[in-house]
């Protein structure tokens, strides 16, 4: 099992970290930066070359149906899931393949709404809720792997 992070903006990779220890995964860091990870035998940083899409695109080249991808990027999300990837949020929401058009129209009826001027706030801020929500549903997805469902 591996797990795939979009690691420039998550605010969850020590989290991975810990799940993946226990369940005996292995978790590659991507990001277009370097970025300080542990050294351990089981998290490998993968820094890409700079480009708004680079990170993206080695993710979704590598994740299968045996792998984890943890990101907020919807399009991302979307690629991982036709290699019948999980993908998961920070928040611990899963992406799938019955909610990923509706979260995709979302982000397009926003993107839209924005550019006429609207002014939105963002998103929430992350809590710790939100973070026990995340590691409770990375265990769970793993557990599931490792059990082959």
């Amino acid at each position: 099992m591996k797990i795939y992070i979009d690691a420039d903006a998550c605010p969850v990779k020590d989290e991975v970290y810990k799940v993946a220890e226990r369940h005996g995964g292995h978790v590659f860091v991507v990001s277009n930066s370097f970025l300080r990870v542990p050294s351990l035998p089981y998290i490998t940083q993968q820094v890409v070359d700079a480009g708004p899409d680079e990170a993206d695109n080695w993710i979704a080249e590598r994740a299968t149906r045996a792998d984890i991808v943890i990101t907020n990027d919807i399009p991302l999300a979307e690629r991982c899931l036709m290699n019948d990837a999980r993908v998961l949020q920070p928040t611990g929401k899963a992406y799938t393949k019955s909610n990923i058009a509706s979260a995709i129209a979302t982000r397009a009826l926003m993107e839209q709404l924005r550019s006429t001027g609207e002014q939105f706030g963002g998103a929430p801020p992350f809590s710790q809720r939100d973070r026990s929500q995340f590691l409770q549903a990375l265990h769970e997805v793993c557990v599931k792997l490792k059990r082959g469902a």
